[in-house]
């Protein structure tokens, strides 16, 4: 049987994939740079929240087997990775 938070996180990867789809579809339909980027601007906040919601949830699903330092670790990482992605 499937893990509840696997498929909390996978679901939420398949909403977030279909989103990109969705966007790729509509900058297509404007037809205009402009407007694309517009779109694709939009796409830029979802990816980390994406980021941030799936690792929250895949740690819930761990929290039990690992200890304070590692989660400590593991935080540090993800912050590392936001600060790379998000800062200009």
């Amino acid at each position: 049987m499937l893990d509840k938070f696997v498929a909390g996180m996978a679901s939420l990867r398949f909403l977030s994939g279909s989103l990109e789809i969705l966007a790729a579809l509509l900058m297509i339909r404007l037809g205009r740079v402009d407007k694309a980027l517009a779109v694709n601007s939009a796409l830029a906040f979802v990816g980390p929240t994406v980021l941030l919601i799936t690792t929250s949830i895949g740690l819930a699903g761990m929290a039990d087997k690992l200890s304070w330092s590692k989660m400590a670790w593991i935080a540090c990482g993800v912050a590392c990775l936001l600060i790379g992605i998000l800062k200009k």
